[in-house]
């Protein structure tokens, strides 16, 4: 029975299953979203997910915890250099896990997993502060050089049309 048991094995033993997810969550943190199955996905939240909130604050004790984790030097300085100081105002709930369908061989629940604060399709916020400045500018800017060019063509259109009248009604 399993009475109490509260985490998924992945049907495999106590050493795969800690390589697994140590070498799922370094390919999290490098490339910011991995494909992988429904099951290894919510595994993998609670495993990396102590280790984020563990990054936002750098110091040498917290950069040894991960790495004992990890196992990965560049995965642990890829986390404190620039995961860390995008998630450091969020209070949890780093990672989206986004289902994908059934994968054609073996008919699995797939998912994408997925840091929250590195997708630009799901954070407006983001884009919506850059869409404004840049139509400020633009707009301003815009609005000086095309009203000055445009009263001086109007001006110089109307003369000859002015001359042209006058030369018809002279003939």
């Amino acid at each position: 029975m399993r009475h109490g048991k509260k985490f998924n094995h992945l049907g495999r033993t106590a050493s795969h299953r800690s390589a697994l997810l140590s070498n799922m969550a370094c390919s999290l943190i490098e490339h910011k979203r991995i494909n992988t199955t429904v099951a290894k996905a919510k595994a993998l939240r609670v495993y990396v997910e102590p280790i984020l909130t563990k990054a936002k604050e750098d110091t040498t004790h917290n950069r040894r915890i991960a790495f004992s984790y990890l196992q990965s030097k560049e995965a642990v300085a890829e986390l404190f250099r620039t995961v860390a100081p995008k998630i450091a105002t969020r209070n949890g709930g780093y990672t989206r896990i986004i289902k994908t369908g059934f994968r054609p061989g073996d008919a699995a629940d797939t998912a994408l997993i997925e840091l929250v604060d590195f997708n630009e399709l799901y954070n407006p916020n983001v884009e919506e502060k850059k869409a404004t400045r840049r139509s400020r500018r633009s707009t301003k800017k815009e609005a000086a050089v095309v009203a000055a060019p445009v009263v001086e063509e109007t001006a110089v259109v109307e003369e000859p049309k002015a001359e042209a009248t006058e030369e018809k009604t002279e003939e």
